[in-house]
C-alpha cells in the first residue's frame, strides 16, 4: 500500500530568514521547524537579496527557490510545485503574489504570517514623533505607551497602511498573530471574524542547563536589529537620557549594545569613556545575554512581541522595559523584571535589578514560570499544525463564510494583476 503524499508547503518570504538578526526571522524558523517535524515537503522562496546572516534552510531539508516580482516565471513555478499550503511572510507578499496563487493554485490554503501589525507599529511611531515634538521635557518623557484599544483604532483607522494590511488579512484563509492584543484590536475594533486569526507566539522550550549565576555576570545589555525603527529609537533614548541616569548611580557601569546591520550613525555613538559600547552583531545572542546582569529594552513604540525579551528569559536575565515592550507578553503572569513608564523609573529599576541579588533571583524565577506557561514550542507547534490541517479539510466552508475576503480578492487581485502585467511588459521593452 502506497504512503500518502506529504503536505506541500510554499513559503513566500519578504526576506530570507535571519533568526539571529531579528525576532521575525526567529519566529519564521520556529514555524518552519514545526512543519519539518511533520515531514512536510517545504519550499521557501523570496524576491529579496540574500542577507549575510541568512539561515541554512537546506540543512533542514527545505528547498530554496529565488523568485522575482512582476514576473510570470512565478506562474510556471507555482503550477509545477502545486502546493497544498501557501504561507505569505508579511502582507506585502500577499499583495504581490496572492493573485498569482489564486489563479494557478486556487485550492491551496492561503495563510498570512503577520509577524506583527505593521500599521499599528507605524501609527504608534507617528504618534510618538508628534508627542516628542510637542514635549518641552524629553528627559523624563511620559508617553501614553499603550493606549486603550479604541484610541489605537482611532489613530490607525484612517491610514493607508492599515487599510492595505487588514485587506490582506481578509483575503487569506488564516492569519498567524503573534500578539493577543492585536487579535483583540482586530476583532473588537476592526470587527474581523475571530475564525480568521490564530494565536502563534514565539515558540521556545526552556533550556535544560542552569543559568549563569548572579556573581558571574556583569553590566547591562541592549540588543536589536538596527534596521528596525523601534530599536534605533531605543538606542537614542538610552544614549541621551537613560544611560546617563544609570551611570550617575553606578559610575563604573557598562552598557553593551548589539545589533545586526550596524549603520555609521550607530557606530558614532560608541563612547567607552561613558561606558557606552556599540558592539555590532552578536554571533551568539544567547551567549552575550547569559553573561549580562540586566537586559534593557526601552521601547517607546512598536507592535507584536519582543524576541530580545524572550531571549533574556531563556538566559535567566531580568529585563527593564516599557508597556510597549511588555505588551501581550505575560498575560496574568508576573513580569520577570520591571515595566516602567518614565525615564526616571526606568533608571531606578535598572539599578535595583543590577545591585539587588534577591530581587534579581526572584525575576529569574518569574521568567522560568512565564516561559513555561506561554511560549512552549511543544504546545504551540502542534497547535499550529492542527489548525492548518483543520483549515485544509474545511477550506470551502471557510471561504463561503468569508464573503468580505472573497470580495476584496476579486477587486484587489484584478487591479494588482493588470499592474504587474504592465510592469512586466514595460521591463521587457526596456
Amino acid at each position: 500500500m502506497s504512503q500518502p503524499r506529504a503536505t506541500k508547503v510554499l513559503v513566500i518570504g519578504y526576506v530570507w530568514p535571519e533568526p539571529r538578526s531579528s525576532a521575525a526571522g526567529g519566529h519564521m524558523m520556529q514555524i518552519l521547524e514545526s512543519f519539518v517535524q511533520q515531514g512536510w515537503d517545504i519550499t521557501f522562496s523570496s524576491p529579496a537579496r540574500s542577507g549575510e546572516h541568512r539561515a541554512d534552510l537546506a540543512a533542514l531539508g527545505i528547498a530554496e527557490v529565488p523568485i522575482e516580482l512582476n514576473n510570470s516565471s512565478f506562474d510556471t513555478f507555482i503550477r509545477q510545485l502545486a502546493p497544498d499550503i501557501v504561507l505569505f511572510d508579511r502582507f506585502m507578499m500577499e499583495e504581490q503574489f496572492g493573485w498569482r496563487v489564486e489563479q494557478h493554485c486556487p485550492d491551496a490554503l492561503r495563510v498570512l504570517e503577520t509577524s506583527d501589525l505593521q500599521s499599528l507599529r507605524d501609527a504608534r511611531h507617528q504618534r510618538l514623533k508628534e508627542r516628542l515634538k510637542a514635549s518641552d521635557d524629553n528627559n523624563d518623557f511620559h508617553e501614553l505607551f499603550a493606549p486603550a484599544l479604541h484610541e489605537t483604532f482611532d489613530f490607525m483607522a484612517d491610514t493607508d497602511l492599515a487599510k492595505r494590511e487588514i485587506a490582506a488579512i481578509y483575503r487569506c484563509d488564516l492569519n498567524l498573530m503573534i500578539s493577543e492584543v492585536e487579535i483583540e484590536l482586530l476583532t473588537e475594533q476592526f470587527k474581523l471574524p475571530r475564525s480568521l486569526l490564530h494565536w502563534c507566539p514565539l515558540m521556545v522550550d526552556p533550556p535544560a542547563a542552569s543559568p549563569v549565576p548572579f556573581e558571574e555576570r556583569a553590566h547591562f545589555l541592549h540588543i536589536g536589529n538596527f534596521r528596525h525603527a523601534p530599536n534605533w529609537d531605543a538606542v537614542l533614548w538610552l544614549k541621551t537620557t537613560l544611560w546617563p541616569m544609570i551611570r550617575e548611580q553606578i559610575p563604573g557601569a557598562q552598557l553593551h549594545i548589539y545589533g545586526a546591520y550596524t549603520p555609521p550613525k550607530a557606530t558614532a555613538l560608541n563612547n567607552p569613556s561613558q561606558g557606552f559600547h556599540v558592539m555590532n552583531w552578536a554571533e551568539d545572542a544567547l551567549q552575550v545575554m547569559s553573561a549580562t546582569r540586566v537586559c534593557l529594552a526601552p521601547l517607546r513604540f512598536g507592535a507584536g512581541i519582543k524576541g530580545k525579551i524572550v531571549d533574556a528569559m531563556l538566559c535567566g536575565t531580568p529585563n527593564v522595559t516599557t508597556p510597549i515592550g511588555a505588551e501581550a507578553m505575560h498575560g496574568d503572569e508576573a513580569w520577570p523584571g520591571a515595566i516602567t513608564r518614565t525615564a526616571r523609573e526606568f533608571a531606578q529599576h535598572a539599578v535595583r535589578l543590577h545591585n539587588d541579588k534577591a530581587l534579581w533571583l526572584k525575576a529569574q524565577e518569574q521568567a522560568r514560570t512565564l516561559l513555561d506557561s506561554r511560549y512552549r514550542q511543544s504546545i504551540h507547534g502542534p497547535a499550529l499544525v492542527e489548525k492548518l490541517q483543520h483549515c485544509m479539510q474545511h477550506l470551502a466552508q471557510i471561504r463561503r463564510e468569508n464573503f468580505t475576503g472573497g470580495m476584496l480578492r476579486h477587486h484587489h487581485h484584478k487591479s494588482t494583476q493588470y499592474m504587474a502585467q504592465w510592469i512586466e511588459a514595460k521591463n521587457r521593452i526596456n
